[in-house]
């Protein structure tokens, strides 16, 4: 009796440390996905496990997607709170216009934004059933939408499909995913419960933003958005012709004037992470060089007049000043009218970062990357 009390005992210590094991896992690897480390449920969990484990684990320790995806929203709920309401409105709204821009080709809502798991930089996911690509980038083209298009080649259960995604960048990142016509009422299953997916058409995506979202009004809204100048398209549209720019080896041995921006803009990230104004006129700095290399300075900040605030302008307007002001060939009235300023501070900061920003080889992100930062950090402003 003893003996069947002490292997009882041992069987629930054993459960106990099998549960923690499993919450661990989970927790870590809903960690790794929200800082976006992960984004596939299977990766997160594996590295997780290896990162909590020395032998080896069970598929039974594993925590399930669902566990995970739960932990996730716990993490988007502590660090985000009240905006996440709010920008989970808005994403709604933004897809429910594009969703009717795109309404020949039976557009569905599905993933984050239709069952309210957002987190931080989650993208509106919409299905488009349509025989061919053109048509789709044709609506997204009159809209004066920018894209890109990916095929994605997946081989699951000895079966290779390619799939086609079209990634639209907007205030709100989309991911179009385009199956054929005849699979427009398709049982699509869930990678997170093995579950039919919650999936939305239009006309159900307005009933569920009356009935979730009831302090404001669908119409107006939209409204609002047709009139809003997104200023992240125009920065990118100002960014990626930049790679095309060659610079004086001699002063920039890093090569092309986007790879150099991107360098200062990771160089602002870790000296100032969280301020807005400051990242944008790392990033912006040089978008003058596409337009008027002669003059890059006052070409850029005439493209980007109005979307941009006084101190970033303040920034880039004088940051080769700042230059001379540091080689001690500026005048002495126009060193005292920088010393004067408020931002001299950010500006010799920034001078500094524009100078290091030159190294061969450096790892940068994307410019979608540092755009897509730079949004949510103004999302987050916004909901403060």
């Amino acid at each position: 009796m003893a003996l069947d009390r002490l292997v009882k005992l041992n069987h629930r210590m054993s459960s106990m440390s099998d549960a923690k094991l499993r919450h661990a896992i989970a927790f870590e690897a809903a960690r790794l996905m929200y800082e976006r480390v992960e984004s596939e449920y299977f990766t997160a969990k594996r590295k997780a496990a290896k990162r909590l484990c020395r032998g080896t684990v069970k598929p039974s320790d594993l925590p399930s997607n669902a566990e995970i995806r739960d932990q996730v929203q716990a993490f988007a709920r502590v660090h985000e709170g009240e905006a996440r309401t709010a920008n989970l409105r808005d994403m709604r709204v933004h897809a429910l216009r594009l969703m009717r821009v795109l309404c020949r080709f039976r557009p569905r809502l599905i993933g984050s934004v239709m069952t309210g798991h957002t987190r931080k930089g989650s993208d509106i996911d919409l299905h488009l059933f349509s025989d061919h690509l053109e048509p789709v980038t044709a609506a997204l083209d009159e809209e004066g939408l920018q894209y890109d298009v990916e095929h994605k080649q997946i081989t699951k259960h000895g079966e290779t499909r390619v799939f086609t995604h079209v990634h639209v960048f907007d205030v709100f990142n989309f991911e179009l995913t385009i199956y054929a016509e005849n699979l427009a009422h398709y049982v699509f299953k869930s990678s997170i419960t093995g579950k039919a997916i919650e999936r939305a058409s239009t006309r159900e995506l307005e009933e569920l933003i009356a009935r979730e979202h009831p302090e404001i009004s669908i119409e107006d809204a939209i409204a609002e958005q047709e009139e809003a100048i997104d200023p992240y398209q125009l920065f990118r549209l100002l960014l990626l012709p930049l790679e095309n720019v060659k610079q004086n080896p001699k002063y920039h041995p890093e090569g092309d004037v986007q790879f150099h921006s991107l360098q200062v803009f990771e160089l602002a990230r870790d000296e100032r992470p969280w301020d807005e104004e400051f990242l944008q006129a790392a990033l912006l700095h040089d978008v003058g060089k596409g337009i008027d290399p002669y003059d890059h300075v006052a070409a850029g900040l005439q493209a980007l007049e109005g979307l941009i605030t006084p101190r970033t302008a303040w920034l880039i307007e004088n940051h080769m000043l700042a230059l001379e002001y540091k080689a001690g060939t500026l005048g002495h009235r126009a060193r005292k009218k920088l010393e004067e300023s408020d931002e001299f501070e950010d500006l010799m900061i920034l001078r500094d970062l524009d100078t290091r920003g030159r190294v061969p080889g450096a790892q940068v992100c994307t410019v979608d990357e540092a755009l897509d930062y730079l949004k949510e950090l103004d999302r987050q402003s916004k909901w403060k």
